[in-house]
């Protein structure tokens, strides 16, 4: 286990690469980025929306009320002049923050679809993503892309563009670095990690109870196009969150976050709490580690700076939440502590009066 140079990265993320330098993939990236012709990548998304076919929205833009999707609508509309359609899928455990954040969001002027998935199913399919994936929100994850493209093919959309990749941005696979779209193989493998057929398998229900979480038919998939914002402008978080408080009414969190140091992102949900925790016990880097690289990368923060944040931020064990967890997995304290246990990796961590803790020291 070793640590990129210049942020703090780790070796064991899935998919992460390193140069000579010892630097990650996410950091030759945001060197990269500076040499980037960003107006010839922009051309490309002009040619598509001079393509118009006389619908009323241009594109769908999924949001949840935070930073980035809000940056993403709001500067299609006012920079280029692109009418978006902006569709939220409702997540599990929603935050009152979240949801107020949503509805300014929308009050700033946006046409707005809430899709709400059949929650009994989504709860059973996050349920299995817990337990066979230690994935404890996977079932929205699938909703995100799966409802929303159903949502495209019913209004004719032939254009969905999310926010940032985060493979590219933070670090992983590097599959799509010079590629503008990707399709459902490609989210299939990196987002739902594979094996997606079988969970959507596992689940006892009416297969049309199960219709938002299934990818519309090949034919008419062909038709649309999926992308990231962050493929045709420089990405930068913190503007994206600037630029939202501004104009579509952003609110953050009195105080910084759970698990990490700031307080301006990921307000929606409880369970992205637990999902970055497993995340930590998995693989060795947490929330803080995530945010820290990203400060490091902008140049807002040193290295040594990130250090100490993430040291006292990452191993943090969500127990305001648990009550929470415990009554919408249906399940008891020891089946959750035991699901924990199982997708702990016993190389990094050793459990000390019931709490896991690293092994490791980062350097």
């Amino acid at each position: 286990m070793f640590w990129c140079k210049n942020c703090l990265n780790t070796s064991t993320r899935p998919r992460i690469t390193f140069d000579k330098k010892g630097f990650c993939n996410a950091c030759q990236w945001a060197r990269e980025k500076k040499k980037i012709n960003w107006k010839s990548r922009q051309s490309l998304l002009k040619k598509i929306f001079n393509k118009k076919n006389n619908n009323q929205f241009d594109c769908i833009v999924p949001v949840s009320g935070g930073k980035d999707g809000s940056y993403v609508a709001y500067t299609l509309k006012k920079k280029f002049n692109i009418n978006p359609l902006c569709v939220t899928v409702r997540p599990p455990l929603e935050l009152d923050l979240g949801n107020r954040n949503l509805r300014n969001f929308i009050n700033s002027g946006f046409d707005h679809i809430h899709i709400s998935p059949n929650q009994k199913v989504m709860r059973d399919l996050n349920k299995i993503g817990l337990k066979d994936k230690g994935f404890p929100y996977y079932g929205w994850l699938i909703s995100i892309f799966t409802s929303v493209l159903k949502i495209a093919v019913s209004m004719n959309i032939s254009l969905i563009v999310y926010a940032e990749d985060g493979e590219v941005e933070y670090g992983g696979s590097n599959h799509t670095k010079n590629k503008p779209f990707f399709d459902a193989t490609y989210t299939k493998k990196i987002y739902f990690e594979g094996g997606y057929e079988k969970v959507l398998k596992k689940i006892k229900a009416k297969n049309s109870e199960k219709d938002f979480f299934k990818f519309p038919e090949n034919e008419k998939l062909k038709n649309i196009k999926l992308t990231h914002w962050s493929y045709f402008e420089n990405w930068d978080p913190y503007r994206n969150y600037l630029v939202a408080k501004k104009n579509c009414g952003l609110n953050e969190h009195s105080e910084s976050n759970a698990s990490t140091f700031t307080n301006f992102a990921q307000n929606d949900q409880a369970l992205y709490v637990l999902h970055t925790y497993m995340m930590y016990l998995k693989f060795g880097f947490g929330r803080a580690t995530q945010d820290a690289g990203i400060e490091i990368r902008r140049g807002a923060m040193t290295r040594s700076q990130g250090l100490n944040l993430v040291k006292m931020y990452d191993n943090y064990y969500p127990k305001q939440f648990i009550n929470l967890y415990l009554d919408y997995y249906k399940i008891s304290l020891k089946e959750f502590n035991s699901i924990i246990d199982k997708w702990v990796n016993k190389k990094l961590f050793k459990k000390i009066k019931g709490i896991w803790q690293p092994k490791f020291s980062i350097k």
